[in-house]
């Protein structure tokens, strides 16, 4: 885990100078790899407005939770916590859906020469199509730009094992790559949701409950 945290601090420089930085200026695919980052950049910033909804839409339901116990009204206070409890599992998905996504971009960023591309481009459509997946029925609008992301990536991809002499792709090991950059992003998601929203206390909602009477 410590490891792979360290791996989304940023160098403080621009992704997209970093690529100019690393791709020769003759490569065919430098502008596809620079659209690609370009793309998953504006994905990334709809995500960051979906968090801010769902971090408002959590603050106001909190407080629902913290009324409803300061009033003894426990039944109210559980429905509330229960509605919490699935609007955080939203925030998780959508935070986990961001962290993927800055982890294809680090990967992309790592392209120096067509090789590098055809073993870099497999895990990461993977792991963006699964974004997409995830993100469907959070944010709709998603599906075209993801869908236009993954487009990019197939070409890519194409034309690095084209000009590359069809350099043969371990699929194996592509899947498990996709499986490790989206296992990484699932639990660095429940640490950052730890780190930001405050827990609702479940056993005093329970030992505060009327008494049935029988």
């Amino acid at each position: 885990m410590g490891d792979f945290a360290k791996n989304w601090r940023s160098d403080g420089k621009p992704v997209l100078s970093r690529v100019k930085d690393r791709v020769s200026p003759n490569d065919p695919l430098k502008p596809k790899i620079i659209e690609a980052e370009r793309l998953i950049k504006v994905q990334m910033s709809h995500i960051d407005q979906a968090l801010a909804r769902i971090a408002n839409r959590d603050a106001a339901i909190f407080q629902k939770v913290v009324s409803s116990l300061q009033k003894k009204d426990i039944q109210h206070a559980a429905l509330y916590a229960n509605e919490l409890s699935e609007v955080r599992k939203l925030g998780k998905l959508v935070t986990q859906a961001k962290l993927a996504l800055e982890q294809v971009v680090l990967r992309l960023d790592t392209i120096q020469d067509l090789g590098d591309a055809v073993t870099v481009i497999s895990p990461v459509m993977s792991v963006v199509r699964s974004v997409g997946s995830d993100l469907n029925n959070i944010m709709p609008n998603a599906q075209g730009e993801i869908g236009e992301i993954n487009n990019i990536l197939s070409d890519i991809l194409v034309n690095a094992g084209s000009l590359n002499g069809e350099r043969q792709i371990n699929t194996d090991t592509s899947s498990e790559e996709a499986d490790r950059i989206l296992d990484e992003a699932s639990s660095l998601a429940e640490e950052r949701m730890r780190e930001l929203f405050p827990e609702v206390a479940s056993k005093p909602i329970q030992k505060q409950r009327e008494p049935v009477d029988i």
